[in-house]
């Protein structure tokens, strides 16, 4: 089928299994320029299909040799539909591992859950023994509780009085203003549950009950500060207060490993085009002025060039991984740098459906956005027949 993109809002319909494959391949190619991390041997990625996790699972591949296990939830192609993108990026990452002579096997299911859970232990036990990295990078937006059954959602609202500020409908380039309701104690609590760090806990008390865990093993869960801009909506708001749980939880982890020399960190990474922060209203338009700045400064970074800054410069280095205050390790260090922020913010008080197309990069936005799903991606022939029912090889019946 000749496949094109279809958008509703903030999301893309489609996917495209050959751009998908090139993304993953460019990925792979950057890894491999940069050379070997002494890193990870064995490592499981829990939310492994797109974005930082999907990073992951390829810098821990092709920069450390490193045997690995993604846990995802996507929906695989029927005839005439086609996969999300995680799964085409998930097809071509397991590919490009087996040409490599790396193991790689997937499963797919809700993460949240005691099945999934059990399956990926008994992987685990059965193929690896144990694992001396694990990465948590869920980005779920529902999560059904696995002992009480009850399904709880996330909503992305301030805390106390309404929000508003400007944002932008990146498709068509129009800046309008938008204001948000403030949330109930019921949004915090669902919100915290969904995208807090119970769920990170109760993988990597799984994992240590069950003896999975090499010793020394690392746990990295990702997370996001932003600027003052966004700060009423995002870290002030509900979000703020599940990534504050998820932070609380590291320490709760690295408590609970000391008996094997383990231990737990969040990395506060930058803002990035994901499929979850096109769906936040006024992060879209200070993404756009961010990486005109960025990219004008030279220091604008995708995730896999983030994950390997994390992995190289970090994480392992035979030296203490450095942390701020929090005990957080910042590679958002560059987005919070005070002459980025100060541009951003000047940028901002001039941005208007007039002047952004200049002021910012709202084509490199558009760009990445569709990147996302396979499109607009360089070397890749839009106009070929494709076939959208690819399976991936190690994936777990």
């Amino acid at each position: 089928m000749i496949i094109t993109p279809r958008t509703r809002g903030f999301i893309c319909l489609t996917a495209h299994p050959k751009g998908c494959e090139k993304n993953v391949i460019n990925q792979i190619e950057y890894i491999q320029s940069k050379g070997k991390i002494n890193g990870p041997k064995k490592v499981l990625v829990i939310g492994a299909s797109t974005g930082f996790g999907l990073a992951s699972r390829i810098t821990s591949a092709f920069g450390s040799d490193a045997a690995t296990i993604g846990v995802f939830f996507e929906k695989p192609p029927s005839e005439g539909k086609t996969a999300s993108p995680g799964w085409y990026n998930s097809a071509a990452f397991e590919n490009e591992a087996a040409k490599a002579g790396l193991y790689a096997k997937s499963i797919n299911g809700d993460a949240f859950s005691n099945e999934i859970k059990e399956q990926t232990l008994a992987l685990i036990k059965k193929d690896l023994g144990q694992v001396d990295l694990v990465i948590y990078s869920l980005a779920s937006p529902v999560r059904t509780h696995p002992t009480t059954g009850k399904r709880h959602k996330s909503v992305l609202k301030p805390i106390g009085a309404p929000f508003k500020n400007k944002t932008v409908d990146f498709h068509t380039g129009k800046v309008s203003d938008v204001a948000i309701d403030p949330c109930t104690d019921e949004d915090i609590a669902n919100t915290v549950t969904v995208m807090g760090g119970e769920d990170w806990k109760m993988w990597m008390d799984a994992l240590k009950e069950a003896d999975l865990l090499a010793p020394k093993a690392t746990t990295v869960a990702y997370s996001y500060i932003g600027p003052k801009l966004t700060e009423p909506v995002y870290r002030k708001g509900t979000i703020g207060k599940a990534k504050e749980d998820l932070e609380a939880t590291a320490f709760k982890i690295k408590d609970s490993l000391k008996d094997i020399d383990g231990t737990a960190y969040v990395s506060v990474n930058k803002a990035l085009v994901t499929q979850a922060s096109s769906a936040i209203p006024v992060i879209p338009l200070y993404i756009s002025l961010l990486y005109k700045v960025m990219k004008e400064e030279n220091i604008h970074e995708g995730c896999i060039e983030q994950i390997q800054r994390l992995y190289n410069d970090r994480l392992y280095t035979n030296t203490p991984v450095p942390v701020d205050e929090q005990g957080r390790i910042r590679i958002d260090d560059w987005e919070m740098r005070d002459d980025i922020q100060a541009k951003v913010a000047e940028l901002w008080d001039k941005a208007d459906s007039e002047t952004l197309s200049k002021l910012g990069d709202l084509e490199g936005y558009s760009n990445d956005f569709f990147n996302l799903f396979g499109f607009k991606v360089d070397g890749v022939d839009y106009d070929a027949d494709t076939n959208e029912m690819v399976t991936i090889p190690g994936l777990q019946k």
